[in-house]
């Protein structure tokens, strides 16, 4: 299964309906392919400044690191200079807290990423998750 346009339309509704659900703030949520490359993008009305910029880096650290945005603090954590050092790699483009979840398709392959701003890291983890479960694919935070 590839990652389409309606498909990453679906995850962008899905992931604001899971916000409103629970009462988080506006959320921004950017889906990317597997290539790190914008598919589709969303800001909710009241989302704070540069949110897209934060979703999208949350998104294509976890492409680029292969590990969900939240695998990518802890090993910040662990190695601030490896972060740091892809961080630059990357042109700033990485950002080490949750909200970035990759998406696998049954066989287990990335097919793309799902990163969101807005709310608390926890938060915006768990609406990327629930939109990416919810339209039949896998959804990886570490």
């Amino acid at each position: 299964m590839s990652l389409t346009y309606a498909l990453a339309q679906s995850i962008i509704t899905d992931a604001l309906a899971a916000g409103q659900q629970h009462g988080f703030k506006p959320l921004t949520v950017v889906v990317l392919d597997a290539g790190g490359h914008v598919i589709a993008a969303a800001r909710q009305d009241g989302a704070s400044n540069n949110r897209f910029e934060i979703a999208q880096g949350k998104a294509y650290g976890a492409l680029a690191l292969g590990m969900g945005s939240r695998a990518i603090m802890e090993r910040a954590e662990q190695q601030a200079y490896f972060i740091a050092a892809a961080t630059a790699t990357l042109g700033g483009r990485l950002i080490p807290v949750p909200g970035g979840v990759l998406i696998r398709d049954s066989d287990g392959i990335i097919q793309g990423a799902v990163g969101i701003s807005g709310d608390s890291s926890d938060n915006d983890e768990t609406a990327a998750s629930t939109a990416i479960e919810a339209s039949g694919l896998t959804a990886q935070v570490d």
